[in-house]
C-alpha cells in the first residue's frame, strides 16, 4: 500500500489517507498558529481506498487536517462530516494536547466546524534512524512502571520546566536512582497523545494516565513538547545508562468511545474498517471503553506495525508492552495467539528482536489469556500477584502456590514443555492499589473519583494491620512497614523478569484508591520529598543481590535438578528445620514457613527463608563441610542462632569458611 500521512519531498508534501466507504476526502491546510484554515484542497482517488495528493510548496512544519464525506447512518456505522477535522492516523506530531467539548460528539445535522476544537497534525522530516542496537533489556530483568508525568512532577532536583516530560528521566539524578535499583528497563505508561473521557471534565477531573489515544504515533505534547527528538534522545541518554524503554501501547481501543463519543480521526474515515461492530452495526466493546479496534483488519493492522517500527527506528526503544492485548488476537472477534498480526509483530525484521509484553486479558468473549501467548511473548501474571498477596494476607493453603510462583510459574508458562518462563512478575501495577496501600487497606477508598466509590475492582486481596488507612499507631506502622520489606522481598527472590511500579520501592500511597486514572494530582503524584528511605534502602540492597546472584533472575523454571554445569540441584524446597518438604507439608492448610535454596552453575547456594506465620521461628539451614552460611544483605542482620522475625523473608548466601567444617544453623 502507498505511505500513507504527510510525506515530506523536495517538490512539497504529499498525502496520504485509507477510507474505504469515503466519496470525497480533503486535506485542510492551516497557518503557523494552527488557528486559521488557509486552503481545503480535495484529495484525489488512487485505488484500494487511497487518496492522496501531492501540495507544492509546503515543508517542515506545515499544519493540517483531514476531511471526509459520505453517508452519515450511525447505526450503520457510517460517520461521515465534513464539519469534523479529522487527525492524520499517520500524524507523527500534534501541535496541542486534545481536550474534549461536547460538540466534537455533535450529530452531522447539529454540528459545527471543529477545527477549532482540534489540535492540528504537524509535518516532519524525519531523522535518520538510530542505529540498530539490540535491546538492553533481557527476561530475567527488572521493568520499572512509571509514569511519565506523576514520576517527576514534584522532583525537588529536576528543574521545573522539565517536571512530567519525557526529558526529565534522562536527569542525573532520576538515571542515579534507576540505575541503585538495579532497573533494566523502564515500561512507560503511554506517551502518546489522548483525550479524556466525556465525564471527566464536568468532575473537573482528567486522565492521568493516558490510556485513551486518539492515533498511535503522535506524542503527547505535554509529555514531550520536544516531539520526537525529545524522546529520542531520552532513550539515548537511559542506554547509555544500561536503562532500556519500554513503551506501553493502546491498540485495543481509542478515545473515540462509544456511539455518544467524539468524531477525531479514524471514526470519521471509516468506523466500519477500524472499529469492530456487531451484525447489527451496534460497536462491539470488548474494551470496556465504548470501542474495540479492529486489529483483524488488513488497514489495521499495517498501521499497528507502521506504529511499532516508527518507534524502533526513530526512536530506538527496546520494546512494547500491548494494553488489553487478546485485542490484538481477535479475529472476528476470537482470540487465537496465531493470528496474523501477533505473528506479524514476532516475524518483521525491525520488531523480531524486541521485547513484546502482553497483558493478556480483556472484558470480551473469552478474554483471559493468561499463559495462551506464545514465545517470544512475556506476559503479564497476575495470578503471581494473586497468590503473592493471599500468602502474605495469611490465607491457608497458600505454600504450594507461592512456591509455584517462585519458581516461574510453570503450570501456566510450561504447558507446551518450555523450559522458560515468560512471566512477568508484580505484586502492584499502576492499575490497582500501590504496594504500600495494600497492607493499610482492606477496601478501596475511590470517592475523589466522582463515581460514588462504584469503580475500581472490589477484591483487593490487601489488608490493613488493624485499622483502615493513615494510623499513628506505631505498632501498626511497624506491621506495615515488615509487610512491605516481605512484598518486595518476594518479587525479588523470584524466578524470571519481575515489575516494580515506580515509588512502590520508598512506600508511595494513593490512600487506598485504586483506579486512580483520573487524578492528575498529589494522589498520584511521586512524593520524593516524604519517601521512606528504609524501605528504598532496602528495595536497593535487594537489587544488589539479584545482581550478585544470577539465579534468582534465571527465566528458565526451577526443576529441583542439577543446575547447568554444578552438581547441585537449582532449588531444593524445605521446612523450616531444614528438612524437604513432603506432601503433608505441601497440603498443610496452616503452613506459613518455607525455605528455598537456590543454586547456580559455580556451585554457590543462596537461602530465601520465607517465615509468613505471625510468630518467631527458629530457621536451620542444611551445611556443606568447608562452607558456611552469611547474610546475603548487608542491611539484615540474620543469626541463625536466634527466632526470624514474623512474616518476614530473609537471605542467607553459602560461602567457603576460613576454616574447614561447615555450620549449621540451630
Amino acid at each position: 500500500m502507498t505511505q500513507l500521512g504527510a510525506a515530506i519531498t523536495p517538490e512539497g508534501i504529499r498525502f496520504a489517507v485509507w477510507s474505504s466507504p469515503a466519496r470525497r476526502l480533503w486535506v485542510s491546510l492551516f497557518d503557523g498558529s494552527g488557528n486559521r484554515e488557509t486552503d481545503r484542497l480535495d484529495l484525489k482517488p488512487e485505488g484500494e481506498g487511497v487518496h492522496g495528493l501531492l501540495v507544492p510548496g509546503l515543508g517542515d512544519g506545515t499544519r493540517y487536517g483531514f476531511r471526509a464525506d459520505g453517508d452519515y447512518a450511525p447505526e450503520r456505522g457510517l460517520w461521515f462530516d465534513p464539519n469534523k477535522l479529522l487527525t492524520d492516523p499517520y500524524a507523527i506530531e500534534v501541535d496541542r494536547p486534545y481536550q474534549y467539548h461536547w460538540r466534537l460528539a455533535a450529530k452531522r445535522n447539529e454540528s459545527a466546524d471543529t477545527a477549532a476544537l482540534m489540535p492540528k497534525a504537524v509535518a516532519r522530516s524525519l531523522p535518520k534512524p538510530v542505529p540498530a542496537n539490540p535491546p538492553l533489556f533481557q527476561p530475567g530483568g527488572l521493568i520499572y512502571e512509571l509514569n511519565v508525568r506523576s514520576f517527576t512532577r514534584l522532583h525537588p532536583d529536576v528543574p521545573e520546566a522539565e517536571r512530567g516530560t519525557i526529558a526529565a528521566l534522562a536527569h542525573p539524578a532520576v538515571v542515579e536512582h534507576l540505575e541503585r535499583l538495579g532497573v533494566s528497563a523502564v515500561e512507560l505508561m503511554p506517551i502518546t497523545a489522548s483525550i479524556d473521557e466525556r465525564h471527566l471534565p464536568p468532575l473537573r477531573l482528567s486522565n492521568a494516565w493516558g490510556y485513551n489515544p486518539v492515533t498511535f504515533m503522535a506524542l503527547d505534547p505535554r509529555l514531550a513538547p520536544g516531539g520526537l527528538k525529545e524522546l529520542r534522545e531520552t532513550v539515548a541518554a537511559l542506554r547509555k545508562a544500561g536503562i532500556g524503554t519500554i513503551l506501553d501501547l493502546v491498540f485495543n481501543h481509542t478515545g473515540e468511545s462509544d456511539r455518544l463519543g467524539p468524531t477525531l480521526s479514524l471514526r470519521g474515515l471509516d468506523a466500519m474498517a477500524y472499529y469492530r461492530h456487531q451484525p447489527d452495526g451496534r460497536l462491539v466493546n470488548d474494551t470496556g471503553t465504548g470501542n474495540t479496534v479492529a486489529c483483524d483488519h488488513p488497514v489495521v493492522r499495517e498501521m499497528v506495525l507502521d506504529t511499532l517500527r516508527h518507534f524502533v527506528r526513530l526512536a530506538g526503544v527496546d520494546g512494547f508492552r500491548f494494553d488489553l492485548a487478546p485485542v490484538l488476537g481477535r479475529v472476528e472477534g476470537v482470540f487465537d495467539p496465531e493470528t496474523p498480526l501477533l505473528q506479524a509483530i514476532a516475524g518483521d525484521p525491525v520488531l523480531a528482536d524486541r521485547v513484546l509484553i502482553a497483558e493478556p486479558w480483556d472484558i470480551g468473549p473469552n478474554g483471559y489469556q493468561l499463559g495462551n501467548f506464545r514465545p517470544p511473548y512475556l506476559e503479564w501474571n497476575d495470578r503471581y500477584r494473586d497468590d503473592v498477596r493471599r500468602f502474605w494476607r495469611g490465607d491457608t493453603g497458600a505454600i504450594g502456590s507461592l512456591a509455584t510462583r517462585l519458581a516461574g510459574s510453570s503450570d501456566v508458562f510450561g504447558r507446551d514443555g518450555q523450559p522458560t518462563s515468560r512471566t512477568v512478575n508484580f505484586i502492584a501495577a499502576h492499575d490497582g492499589m500501590t504496594l504500600a496501600d495494600i497492607v493499610a487497606y482492606e477496601r478501596k477508598h475511590n470517592e475523589a473519583n466522582g463515581e460514588q466509590n462504584r469503580d475500581g475492582h472490589n477484591d483487593n486481596l490487601s489488608w490493613n494491620n488493624g485499622t483502615e488507612g493513615e494510623t499513628h499507631d506505631t505498632e501498626i506502622a511497624r506491621a506495615r512497614f515488615g509487610d512491605q520489606r516481605a512484598l518486595l522481598a518476594t518479587l525479588f527472590a523470584s524466578r524470571g523478569t519481575i515489575m516494580l511500579t515506580a515509588g512502590d520501592e520508598f512506600g508511595r500511597t494513593q490512600n487506598g484508591n485504586n483506579n486512580a486514572y483520573a487524578q492528575d494530582n498529589a494522589i498520584t503524584w511521586l512524593d520524593w520529598a516524604g519517601r521512606d528511605e528504609a524501605i528504598e534502602q532496602y528495595a536497593a540492597s535487594l537489587a544488589s543481590l539479584r545482581r550478585a546472584f544470577p539465579a534468582l533472575a534465571d527465566a528458565r523454571f526451577l526443576t529441583g535438578e542439577p543446575a547447568d554445569g554444578s552438581a547441585i540441584p537449582d532449588v531444593a524446597w524445605l521446612t523450616e528445620i531444614g528438612e524437604p518438604l513432603g506432601d503433608t507439608d505441601w497440603n498443610d492448610p496452616g503452613r506459613h514457613r518455607l525455605v528455598m535454596i537456590l543454586g547456580d552453575t559455580k556451585g554457590n547456594r543462596l537461602a530465601v527463608m520465607v517465615n509468613g506465620d505471625r510468630r518467631q521461628c527458629v530457621f536451620s539451614l542444611p551445611a556443606r563441610d568447608g562452607f558456611e552460611w552469611r547474610p546475603a544483605i548487608e542491611t539484615q542482620a540474620v543469626d541463625l542462632s536466634r527466632p526470624l522475625p514474623s512474616r518476614s523473608v530473609n537471605f542467607m548466601i553459602e560461602r567457603r569458611a576460613a576454616k574447614s567444617g561447615g555450620r549449621k544453623g540451630s
